[in-house]
């Protein structure tokens, strides 16, 4: 949670965009005048954009010809497919890369060919390609080997793949480098000339594109006569768990990809997901994006974080409950043990981070001998959470320090990184999220290097963390069909976040409810002035009552509760001012 103390800059829509244009999106599309509000604010303030944003149909997906490389990829593996070669899929050891590896493995037996999957171990061999798997796999037959959601950078490693006989097709997401790495294909949106219209899908997004350009390829040769054509739609709950899971935009082929993914989710068809559900106490829940991210990915993730991927994928890949079961077992209690060392991490973080910001630091190099590495990633996101600054989090594991990077708005962190890369061993990722290997005589040198490169792109405004406001509403406004409409707006997640609807010179009768975890904040309930009456929390917000004395403003999420048969809207305050 972030420090309440710390300054917010409101960001209220405009009158304009918040009056004429949500208007005329509710007449002429039929929306909610709140949710037509909502849409004009963010930016869709014609019928057309509006529209588009809010077709979902799979008829609607760009075609997947349009990716650079495709067709070349497609080629190869139709190859593969006729000769029977032996292939082998490279998937990355985070929920992207092991639902990536899923996706492919079930499409390509489904379609007669047998693959083989190669995850690395996150402690032992780190991220991406490696030169001694690569040997062996070339000493075991592999003809073509396939990288999922890396390999971007991975040029001498596929250099090496050649060399020894096998050739390569990479299927990534990352931001690409100056020169493109020797392989038979590459697929990634972000490459120079893809004209592929979305250009931030994740590596199950990418995925997903290349299954369903050679099933229309093998379909075409008339590979489907003597065998079922696979069912593409019952792949997409891998895709919305990767999607959701590495924060990519929820907008374009995106959104509809996880519009229909978490429907899939919810049917739970395959064995995997069900026991997956059953683990997180989802069973029989209609799932969303918010249930993704921080129930079902993170169990998938929690493996790979602290010893083996390949239990993620082989859940996954289950073809009854009976073997689902152990396995997401095995992740639920990695989980918990996840969430345990997160605890101590962060507590070791925030102490440095404070330090640092003492000093006027606008970007933060946090490191520690022990800190475990399959964690730093989750560490970042709560410190720049707090402290709203770009954050690099380094840890060890047998004289090997790692380390994961996260951004805030109007930070390109890959480029950061660049300018710094001659203090790194290696590093890859985006503009929001990252990547790295260093050797330890280097962090100091690092540090001030990250240090000086946030301090000269980074103004003091950039660091005071923005409540952007999609709809100013009144307390009367706010009704069940009122939520039911924002709900058309869904999935919710990166680039389409959840609504923040704000209220102002709000009167309210203010409660402080104690919290039952001890040592933590305590709550605070207001009431405000309505017909019906509208209850609003704010979790740990306690130490503001105070300025409810008096009017104030409130920024808030909605949602209908329903108890004894009844519904009621509640509202979840995520900021309070002082009216000025």
């Amino acid at each position: 949670m972030r420090d309440l103390a710390q300054p917010l800059k409101w960001v209220w829509p405009a009158a304009d965009v918040d009056g004429e244009a949500a208007a005329r999106l509710s007449k002429e599309l039929g929306l909610h005048p709140i949710a037509a509000r909502v849409l004009a604010n963010r930016g869709y303030q014609t019928v057309e954009a509006a529209q588009g944003f809010l077709s979902d149909a799979l008829t609607t997906l760009p075609d997947p010809f349009t990716m650079k490389g495709l067709p070349a990829a497609v080629e190869r593996l139709l190859r593969a497919i006729d000769r029977q070669e032996k292939v082998t899929l490279w998937g990355d050891y985070d929920v992207d890369g092991v639902c990536s590896t899923a996706l492919l493995t079930t499409f390509l037996r489904d379609v007669g060919l047998e693959v083989r999957t190669y995850i690395p171990h996150r402690l032992g061999e780190g991220y991406g390609l490696n030169h001694t798997a690569i040997e062996k796999l070339a000493t075991e037959g592999t003809q073509l080997l396939v990288t999922l959601d890396c390999g971007i950078t991975s040029h001498a490693e596929i250099q090496k793949a050649n060399e020894r006989g096998l050739e390569v097709i990479v299927v990534d997401h990352h931001a690409v480098p100056e020169t493109m790495p020797p392989a038979v294909a590459v697929l990634n949106p972000l490459q120079p000339g893809c004209e592929y219209p979305t250009k931030w899908l994740c590596a199950g997004g990418v995925t997903f594109n290349l299954c369903m350009a050679l099933r229309k390829s093998l379909r075409e040769r008339g590979h489907f006569t003597k065998r079922p054509e696979p069912n593409l739609k019952q792949l997409l709950d891998l895709v919305a768990l990767a999607t959701v899971a590495d924060v990519v935009p929820l907008t374009g082929a995106n959104r509809v990809l996880v519009r229909h993914g978490l429907d899939i989710l919810t049917s739970a068809t395959r064995p995997g997901v069900r026991a997956l559900k059953e683990v997180s106490q989802l069973s029989g829940s209609r799932i969303t994006s918010g249930h993704v991210g921080f129930r079902l990915g993170p169990r998938i993730n929690a493996a790979g974080r602290l010893d083996d991927a390949s239990i993620g994928l082989q859940l996954l890949l289950s073809r009854d409950l009976e073997s689902a079961r152990p396995l997401a077992q095995k992740l639920d209690a990695a989980n918990a043990e996840r969430q345990q060392i997160e605890r101590n991490m962060i507590q070791g973080a925030v102490e440095q981070a404070q330090e640092h910001v003492a000093r006027g630091a606008r970007g933060l190099v946090l490191a520690k001998e022990g800190w475990h590495p399959g964690v730093v990633g989750i560490v970042a996101s709560r410190v720049v959470e707090r402290f709203h600054r770009p954050t690099v989090i380094v840890g060890s594991f047998e004289g090997a320090w790692r380390g994961s990077a996260r951004s805030i708005e109007g930070f390109h962190l890959y480029d950061a990184l660049k300018s710094c890369a001659g203090h790194l061993t290696k590093f890859g990722g985006h503009k929001a999220a990252a990547g790295l290997s260093i050797d330890p005589d280097r962090m100091e040198a690092f540090s001030a290097s990250f240090e000086q490169v946030t301090g000269e792109r980074l103004s003091e405004e950039q660091l005071i963390p923005r409540q952007r406001v999609d709809a100013i509403v009144t307390p009367k406004e706010l009704d069940v069909q009122a939520v039911e409409a924002l709900q058309t707006l869904a999935p919710f997640g990166m680039g389409n976040p959840e609504p923040v609807l704000g209220s102002r010179r709000i009167v309210t009768s203010p409660r402080v409810l104690e919290n039952k975890q001890p040592g933590l904040p305590g709550h605070l309930k207001l009431s405000l002035e309505a017909a019906p009456q509208l209850d609003c929390i704010g979790f740990g917000f306690a130490e503001l009552a105070p300025l409810t004395e008096a009017p104030v403003d409130l920024a808030f999420q909605v949602a209908v509760d329903e108890y004894l048969g009844h519904q009621r809207v509640g509202l979840k305050l995520k900021a309070l001012q002082a009216t000025p």
